[in-house]
C-alpha cells in the first residue's frame, strides 16, 4: 500500500513492503543556482548481520623498503623502514596508542629478502643496498635481533598487535617462477628467539604477493600449500607451552580465483587466514586517480574481489578467514597530495565499508609512515587525513555490519554498523560531489523490535524514518578538507583542524550532537559518521 503524506512541505511517498519502508523523496536544486540541495534516504536493514570484523579491523603496515627506494623520481620512504624508523618519536608513540590496540603487518615486497640475524646463523648481517640487477633493484637484507629487541620494546609500550611476514622464497631457486621447497631453517631460529624472549605475536605470514602471477616471482599453489603446513608444525612446536597460538596467515598476495581455490583446498586445517592485496587504483603516477576515486561506478568494481574470495572460502568449507593484508591503492608509493590528502578517505572509508560488507576480518592499510600513502607523515609524523578517517573508524564502527544502501544519489557512499561499545548504530556517509548538500533520512527496515507505528487498529505495523520516532541526540563527526581543497593534507572535524600539540598529542575527536529529528546533513566533499545511540536494532541487540 502506500499513503501520500505531507511534513515539513515536503511531497513523500510511504510504500509498504512486507519487510520495510522506502521513502522516495522529490529533489531540488537551491534555485540560486550556486549549490544543489538533495534530500534521500539511507535505508538500513536492521534484521541480520551480513558481515563480522575484528575489534582491531583496522590495520596498518610497516614497510622495509630503504631511503633510496624512489619511485617516478621521487623518493618518499625516508627514514621509514623498520630497520632505521626512530621509535623514540613522541608522535609515532601516541598516534599508535590512540588505537588501543593497532593492528600491525610488518612486511612488504623486501620481506622475501631478509634474513635473521640468529644465533644458528653464520652469514653476516648486513643492511639492504641498492643493485639494479637484482628483483626490486636491491640486494637481499637483514634483521639484526638488536633491532628486532627494539622494535618489540616499542610494540609493547605502544600496546599493538603484530603480525610477522617472513621471508618465503629460502631455498628456492628463482627463474621466472620460483622452484622446490621453503627452506625454514633461518625462520624457525628467529621464531624461536622471538618466543624465548616472550614477544607478543598475533600471526606470521608466509611470503609476499607470490600467489598466482605474483610480482617478482611466483610459487605453485600446491608448493605453497606444503609449506604452509611447515611453518604450521614450525609455529606450533615452537608455542607448544603457550596455550593461545599464533595465527598461520597466507599468502599475502593478489587474488586469482583458481589459484587461492587450489591454495586453500590443499592447506586444509594449516590456514588460519587467508590475506590477499589491493591496489585497485592503479600505478601512483597515473593522473586519474582523483577522477577513479570519485567515480562510485570505479569503486565499486573491485567489490567482485571481495565477494568472489568470500565465495570461495564458503565454498571450499575451511574455517580460515579474510584478510585485507596490504592496500594502499595505489601502488608504487602512492601519489604525493593525492594518496596523502583528504580526497585518498573517500577511497579509503570506502574500501574499509565495502570490505567489511563481504565478512573480511582486517584490513590493513599500506602503510603506517612511509610512501606517499602513509597515515603519518614520513618526515614530521604529523598525521595525515586518513589516520583520523581511521581513527574515527576504530572507535565508532563496531563488529557487526549492517546492510544499507541510500537513495537519491549514486554520488554517497553509505555503510552502517551495530556501534562500537556502545548502544545503537554508527553510519557513515561519504558524499563524492563536488556542489550537492545531501540531507539524509534514515529508515530502518525491521521486524515488531523496532520503532514502528500504528496507523490504524486494523492496520499492519508500517515503520516510519527512525528521526519521526526519537527525538533525543545523535552524535555526528563531520570531515571536511581545509579551505574545501580536497588534496588539503589539514583534515577539519566539525569546522575544527585537527593537529598534534606540542607535546605530540593526538587530538580529541569530538562529536557535535544533533537533535535525532533532523536529517543528517552532509556537505559537498565530506564525510559524515553519525552514531545514533537510541537506535533499537534486531542484529545489535
Amino acid at each position: 500500500m502506500g499513503s501520500k503524506i505531507k511534513l515539513l512541505g515536503m511531497c513523500i511517498w510511504l510504500f509498504y513492503l512486507p519487510s520495510f519502508t522506502f521513502i522516495v523523496v522529490n529533489t531540488q536544486d537551491n534555485e540560486s543556482g550556486r549549490s544543489a540541495t538533495l534530500k534521500g534516504s539511507v535505508v538500513i536493514n536492521g534484521r541480520s548481520v551480513i558481515g563480522n570484523i575484528d575489534d582491531d579491523f583496522v590495520c596498518a603496515t610497516l614497510d622495509w623498503w630503504p631511503p633510496q627506494k624512489c619511485d617516478y623520481g621521487r623518493c618518499s620512504w625516508g627514514l621509514a623502514s623498520l630497520l632505521n624508523l626512530d621509535l623514540n618519536n613522541k608522535i609515532l608513540l601516541n598516534a599508535v596508542k590512540a588505537f588501543s590496540p593497532l593492528k600491525l603487518r610488518l612486511g612488504g615486497s623486501l620481506q622475501d629478502k631478509v634474513i635473521y640475524e640468529t644465533e644458528n646463523d653464520q652469514q653476516p648481517c648486513t643492511p639492504f643496498h641498492a643493485d639494479t640487477s637484482q628483483m626490486f633493484g636491491f640486494s637481499q637484507g637483514c634483521l639484526p635481533m638488536k633491532r628486532w629487541d627494539e622494535l618489540n620494546n616499542f610494540f609493547e609500550k605502544a600496546g599493538v598487535k603484530i603480525v610477522f611476514g617472513l621471508n618465503a622464497l629460502v631455498g628456492r631457486t628463482v627463474s621466472g617462477s620460483a622452484v622446490g621447497p621453503w627452506n625454514y631453517t633461518n625462520a624457525e631460529s628467529f621464531i624461536r628467539y622471538t618466543v624465548s624472549k616472550n614477544y607478543a605475536i598475533d600471526g606470521w605470514e608466509l611470503g609476499n604477493e607470490l600467489s598466482g602471477s605474483g610480482v617478482g616471482t611466483s610459487i605453485s599453489a600446491d608448493q605453497y600449500a606444503s609449506d604452509l603446513t611447515a611453518l604450521r608444525n614450525i609455529v606450533y612446536n615452537a608455542y607448544e607451552e603457550i596455550d593461545l597460538k599464533p595465527l598461520i596467515i597466507a599468502p599475502g598476495g593478489f587474488f586469482s580465483a583458481d589459484w587461492f581455490k587450489e591454495f586453500i583446498s590443499k592447506s586444509g586445517t594449516s590456514l588460519d587466514v587467508a590475506s590477499h592485496h589491493i591496489y585497485n587504483l592503479g600505478p601512483g603516477v597515473d593522473e586519474h586517480l582523483v577522477e577513479k576515486i570519485l567515480n562510485p561506478s570505479y569503486l565499486d568494481g573491485v567489490a567482485s574481489t571481495f565477494r568472489d574470495l568470500k565465495n570461495v572460502l564458503e565454498s571450499s568449507g575451511t574455517a580460515a578467514t579474510a584478510w585485507v593484508g596490504e592496500s594502499g591503492g595505489a601502488y608504487n608509493s602512492g601519489h604525493h597530495l593525492v594518496s596523502d590528502a583528504f580526497v585518498y578517505s573517500f577511497w579509503y572509508l570506502d574500501q574499509l565499508g565495502m570490505s567489511a560488507a563481504y565478512d573480511t576480518k582486517t584490513y590493513c592499510r599500506q602503510s603506517l609512515i612511509g610512501g606517499n600513502y602513509c597515515l603519518l607523515n614520513t618526515t614530521n609524523f604529523m598525521p595525515n587525513p586518513d589516520y583520523y578517517s581511521a581513527l574515527l573508524w576504530h572507535r565508532l564502527m563496531g563488529r557487526h555490519v549492517l546492510s544499507t544502501t541510500f537513495s537519491g544519489t549514486k554520488k554517497i557512499r553509505a555503510y552502517a554498523h551495530c556501534s562500537k561499545q556502545s548502544k545503537g548504530i554508527t553510519i557513515l556517509l561519504i558524499n563524492l560531489d563536488s556542489s550537492t548538500t545531501v540531507e539524509a533520512d534514515v529508515t530502518l527496515s525491521s521486524t515488531k523490535n523496532f520503532l514502528h507505528r500504528k496507523m490504524s487498529d486494523d492496520s499492519k505495523l508500517v515503520k516510519l524514518p527512525l528521526h519521526y520516532a526519537t527525538e533525543t541526540a545523535r552524535e555526528e563527526y563531520h570531515l571536511t578538507p581545509h579551505d574545501g581543497n580536497i588534496h588539503s593534507q589539514i583534515m577539519l572535524l566539525n569546522g575544527n583542524i585537527l593537529t598534534v600539540n606540542s607535546d605530540g598529542d593526538i587530538p580529541s575527536l569530538e562529536p557535535t550532537y544533533v537533535n535525532s529529528s533532523n536529517p543528517i546533513i552532509v556537505a559537498p566533499y565530506s564525510i559524515v559518521f553519525a552514531h545514533i545511540p537510541d537506535a533499537v536494532v534486531k542484529a545489535c541487540i
